[in-house]
């Protein structure tokens, strides 16, 4: 039904810690997932071989470092088992509701992106799956204790086979790459899906300076500058705002045209303050909570 694919770190330290529980999320998430990772990173082939995950040794990469994402999009779709893809980083523990979300999306129609924001959160140690509703559990702590990232970042991609070709040569980890495939999927008139509201992709925290001549996250080093201007110098450059669906909180998949507006912080926050004002006033009317969403298009606190 879905297969993911990736490319990690060196499984050492607290690195292997967050990409196993990553890669085992997956794995769970369906009978029928199947799972491929790029690379010959130190203790890859070993982590494949222990949760039964497809093992991609070779990748083409920028100066013999940082993959290359369209070489990595353009083989996974070439050797899928199924229809749909997701590339994921290798970081995001996904959990039930990202397959609930899948379901729902591809009941709606067969040509889509879905995508999400994450939630960030301090997880130090292997994910004991083996705990009944290890899922539900770990959701809850997230929502209590965790940190929803802002729009800009974009950590997995889900969408049919054939969506993505001819991408430029953008390299994985870095800025801007991920804002091109929002665009891609958007100028080839895909339906881009907010499931932020829904689902809860959680980013285990880490740390980002690896090497000296890393600079993740920045948005002005070398690199990410280059896949700027590959992105035809920002024009070609979308986020998660500029999506013109969204999968409600309650299952529902409505059309969003204001998405980037309602999606603004202030917008957000009169949101709140109109629900907390009106409770006592909509509970004598009989106005749920969820009315009020539709309005406003939103669908998560």
């Amino acid at each position: 039904m879905l297969t993911f694919f990736t490319t990690a770190k060196p499984f050492r330290g607290h690195d292997g810690v967050i990409q196993r529980n990553a890669l085992r999320s997956w794995k769970l998430l369906h009978l029928d997932v199947e799972v491929i990772l790029f690379g010959d990173e130190d203790g890859a082939a070993e982590v494949c071989g222990e949760l039964g995950i497809r093992h991609e040794s070779y990748v083409e990469r920028f100066e013999s470092k940082y993959p290359y994402v369209n070489f990595m999009f353009a083989r996974a779709q070439q050797i899928a088992k199924h229809e749909y893809l997701c590339y994921s980083n290798c970081d995001i523990v996904l959990l039930s509701d990202f397959w609930q979300a899948f379901e729902k999306a591809r009941a709606w129609r067969k040509r889509f992106l879905l995508i999400a924001r994450r939630w960030d959160a301090d997880i130090m140690q292997e994910i004991n799956v083996n705990e009944p509703n290890w899922d539900v559990d770990l959701r809850n702590v997230v929502l209590r204790h965790g940190i929803k990232q802002i729009p800009d970042y974009v950590d997995f991609f889900l969408f049919p086979k054939g969506l993505y070709d001819r991408i430029p040569d953008l390299v994985v980890g870095y800025s801007y790459w991920d804002h091109w495939m929002v665009w891609k999927a958007s100028s080839s008139h895909a339906a881009v899906l907010d499931a932020s509201p829904f689902i809860v992709p959680v980013h285990q925290n880490h740390g980002y300076r690896t090497t000296p001549e890393r600079f993740k996250g920045s948005h002005s080093d070398r690199i990410a500058m280059r896949n700027f201007e590959l992105s035809d110098s920002g024009k070609q450059l979308n986020s998660i705002v500029d999506a013109k669906y969204v999968l409600s909180r309650y299952g529902q998949i409505y059309w969003s045209p204001l998405h980037r507006h309602l999606a603004r912080p202030m917008v957000v926050k009169v949101h709140q303050k109109m629900l907390e004002l009106t409770f006592g006033v909509r509970k004598l009317l009989g106005i749920r909570r969820a009315t009020l969403d539709k309005w406003f298009g939103k669908g998560n606190a």
